[in-house]
């Protein structure tokens, strides 16, 4: 008999959207395990190893019982880097549920189809991303740790359209990250770059996870 496609996760919570465009909405998250990249300004580090194998039925009846407790119309997949795995099983069960899934990747595995919101956050040194997300992206998050450039921005600005936003998002909402941030938004707008926004992570301020 086949055995029914599992997951490797971490922990299932509900919370608030902290990051990018859908800052503050009420979400339940799904966070996997493993990464391919494990960068050193990873604020996730429990995310890359471990973790027990789910099913997909079992997921989805955490999330469901989470939702009863905290209504959302949102399940964001992060981790780890989600797309290590194969979400799309996942994926088709939450829609089926009712729910849009956003999923939280570093880019370097191909789109989800079914996603409704991929969250696309390119890592250094190389800043690369399948060529997928140049239609599939629906926001790219840059950590502004202490070797992000200009010419990095540049680099990210120039691999999507100009229409999705590229935001620069403080490390850890540390102060010096925050001052970076802000100089490099002046210095991209005067180098002309376009589409180019601030944010913070607004789950830490207000102590949410």
């Amino acid at each position: 008999m086949r055995r029914p496609p599992t997951l490797k996760t971490i922990e299932i919570f509900a919370s608030a959207q902290g990051e990018g465009l859908r800052q503050g909405e009420p979400t339940i998250f799904v966070r996997l395990a493993g990464c391919n990249l494990r960068c050193g300004f990873c604020d996730t580090k429990k995310a890359w190893r471990g973790g027990r194998e789910m099913s997909i039925e079992a997921i989805a009846a955490e999330v469901e019982r989470r939702r009863q407790g905290y209504p959302a119309a949102w399940v964001c997949l992060t981790g780890g880097e989600p797309l290590a795995q194969d979400v799309r099983p996942l994926v088709r069960r939450l829609r089926a549920e009712g729910f849009r899934v956003q999923i939280e990747t570093n880019g370097t595995f191909p789109p989800d189809p079914g996603a409704d919101w991929h969250s696309v956050s390119p890592k250094p040194p190389g800043f690369a991303v399948h060529p997928g997300f140049r239609a599939k992206a629906r926001e790219v998050k840059l950590v502004v740790c202490r070797t992000l450039r200009l010419d990095d921005v540049r680099t990210v600005r120039a691999a999507f359209p100009e229409t999705t936003p590229v935001i620069l998002q403080p490390e850890s909402n540390a102060a010096w990250s925050m001052r970076k941030a802000a100089r490099l938004l002046e210095n991209a707008s005067r180098a002309g770059l376009e589409g180019i926004r601030l944010s913070l992570q607004l789950h830490k301020i207000y102590g949410f996870r």
